[in-house]
């Protein structure tokens, strides 16, 4: 069972979301009541179907519900916290291109103020502090060495993983979360080079926080059956592999976003629920007879699977064989 540590979080976090919250329901209801207002103080015209304006209301009153559940544990709740902050940061970009095409008076400006640029480093530094809690907690039951990670019996497949790479090599998958847009990816890519890996001789297994039921759901809707599946939600293959936390650029930055953007679209990947550690890195590593001969841990969430260089690899070492038979 995880440790629960929200209360090594700063103080003034739990304060602020709870504020937050409050303000957002009483700027909501306030709205709702009163669609106008704040048109009419600002100097603005008058909104042709007020009752948007009481929609945006009611949806800015609903967040404020979601900060008051943040607030009591932002270290668990934080996605409502990352949700809120881009609404903040996107907000305000609305308004400047209205004030640039002379739409909205500067006045109306105070909404963006106390709705959304008040709420940013506070917000930022909220994420930043769960950010860091993340890397900062210790796996239980961590495995102490790569060897004994190798040696571990998985009931799932029968064998270790130093076992399945005796009599060909093994491509050894780990994935963030079953909800990340690029584990998607990376699950669709398998299900493409699934007949190429295996000419090339690669026998190959992925590892994933997810419960063993959740996985099978997966490798169903992505045609997985003759790939191992391996359920480790302690992450303890994680550890045992060297499989690092990320920090908050390493999983938010704009690089990140962008990429996430083209699977999104290009990829149709979408997001699901959060189901492991969102922080953890992946990586992908190829091993030969018990030792792992390449290595390729994420440095960044986006980082993407490199299929040439471990066919490369498989092939070079079946070339290799060949020769010395």
């Amino acid at each position: 069972m995880a440790r629960q540590v929200s209360g090594q979080m700063p103080r003034w976090s739990f304060a602020v979301l709870a504020v937050a919250g409050i303000y957002n329901i009483l700027w909501g209801g306030l709205m709702v009541l009163f669609p106008n207002a704040v048109f009419q103080l600002t100097g603005a015209v008058l909104p042709n179907y007020p009752e948007l304006w009481q929609c945006i209301g009611m949806i800015v009153g609903v967040y404020g519900l979601g900060y008051l559940i943040a607030a009591t544990d932002p270290r668990r709740h934080w996605p409502i916290v990352l949700v809120g902050l881009l609404g903040k940061i996107f907000g305000p970009m609305g308004f400047a291109l209205a004030l640039i095409q002379q739409r909205f008076p500067l006045l109306f400006g105070l909404n963006i103020v106390t709705n959304d640029l008040i709420w940013w480093v506070p917000f930022f530094l909220i994420l930043k502090s769960v950010c860091t809690q993340w890397r900062a907690d210790l796996t239980p039951n961590a495995f102490a060495s790569l060897a004994a990670a190798l040696d571990e019996p998985i009931p799932a497949v029968g064998a270790s993983l130093r076992a399945l790479s005796q009599n060909e090599p093994l491509l050894l998958i780990f994935l963030r979360h079953s909800g990340c847009t690029f584990c998607r990816e990376t699950l669709a890519q398998l299900a493409q080079r699934q007949d190429t890996l295996k000419t090339a001789g690669l026998r190959v297994a992925v590892v994933m926080m997810s419960e063993p039921d959740a996985m099978e759901a997966l490798w169903q809707r992505y045609g997985l059956q003759e790939i191992a599946p391996i359920s480790d939600p302690d992450r303890r293959f994680y550890k045992g592999f060297g499989l690092a936390r990320a920090n908050f650029q390493q999983v938010f930055g704009w690089p990140v976003w962008v990429r996430g953007f083209q699977a999104w679209t290009q990829g149709g990947h979408g997001v699901g629920p959060l189901d492991g550690d969102g922080f953890q890195f992946g990586g992908a590593f190829l091993i030969e007879a018990g030792q792992v001969v390449v290595s390729q841990p994420q440095t960044s969430a986006g980082d993407p699977v490199d299929w040439n260089r471990f066919l490369k690899v498989s092939n070079q070492s079946k070339q290799g064989k060949a020769g010395a038979a």
